[in-house]
């Protein structure tokens, strides 16, 4: 890096035709210039100036290497140009893995927004409640709800969700609607796998509760969808149900409990990220920070 460094303080040297115009040019002492020049000319071992008090004057291998020089230089300026270019307004295929139905219910206009904001980024989503491989698999990033699992992968908080109590107008009329923690453990309670218990907060204490019900599942869309069927109650965050809560199919209960918020993570393979990666992990933590 150092050669690719003085071999462009070169070219400014021949293009200014002397170490203090250069040096005022690139902000540098022509001291300290015409030592990097010295320094190059021992590393290749040729001379490349002839220096007099008055100018300078390029020698034979001075004016090849300028030459040279000068269109590698010329080509690293571009590489950067457009590098910046690529940072402004990014572009290629973003891959990114997300869960369904946080992807569909609340991400889906997020990522409407992002798109009209990048043109020059297209799109390949994989939905999917498996844990992607993101060393073995062309993914640039996974967003998942709940604490990262691989501690070798880096994790970046983009925010989190607290989950609430629903219930059917339906179900509610049926089954009556509970007041306080204990009262879940008499209602069919629909919760992915069989989470046994649910852990309340109402900002001054917290209540573990037993709960069941019929149902053993493992997708959220089809829990959400045997709420609004009158079929139990659901602790959920909000924004994956906020369609039923708007269509009337769903109602909060009890409410100033809540269960306990939930981590949503950007996962990448590694630090160094492209632009168009860079710039949707900021934008989701800007919203989802909000």
């Amino acid at each position: 890096m150092e050669l690719l460094n003085d071999m462009a303080l070169f070219v400014e040297v021949v293009k200014a035709k002397g170490f203090r115009s250069a040096g005022e040019v690139i902000g540098m002492p022509n001291s300290t210039l015409s030592r990097r020049i010295s320094a190059l000319e021992k590393a290749i071992g040729l001379r490349l100036l002839h220096r007099t008090t008055r100018k300078i004057e390029l020698t034979e291998a001075g004016q090849i290497y300028f030459e040279r020089c000068k269109r590698i230089v010329d080509e690293a300026r571009l590489a950067h140009e457009q590098l910046d270019e690529m940072l402004a307004q990014p572009g290629g295929v973003l891959r990114a893995s997300f869960p369904v139905d946080f992807a569909v219910t609340y991400l889906a206009p997020l990522i409407a927004e992002f798109a009209g904001l990048y043109p020059g980024i297209t799109f390949d989503f994989d939905l999917t409640a498996r844990r992607v491989d993101l060393v073995s698999e062309p993914f640039d990033v996974a967003i998942r709800i709940g604490e990262p699992e691989n501690s070798q992968l880096i994790a970046r908080t983009l925010g989190s969700f607290t989950p609430y109590l629903y219930a059917s107008p339906g179900y509610l009329e049926r089954a009556g609607e509970p007041g306080k923690p204990a009262d879940l453990e008499r209602h069919q309670c629909l919760g992915i796998l069989k989470a046994g218990s649910w852990t309340l907060h109402d900002g001054k204490q917290s209540d573990t509760v037993q709960v069941g019900g019929r149902f053993t599942l493992n997708n959220v869309g089809m829990i959400r969808r045997l709420a609004t069927l009158d079929m139990g109650i659901v602790l959920m965050q909000e924004e994956v149900v906020a369609d039923e809560l708007a269509s009337g199919k769903l109602r909060r209960i009890m409410p100033e409990w809540y269960g306990t918020p939930t981590p949503v993570y950007a996962i990448t393979e590694t630090r160094l990220l492209p632009a168009k990666t860079q710039r949707f992990i900021e934008f989701l933590r800007e919203r989802l920070g909000r």
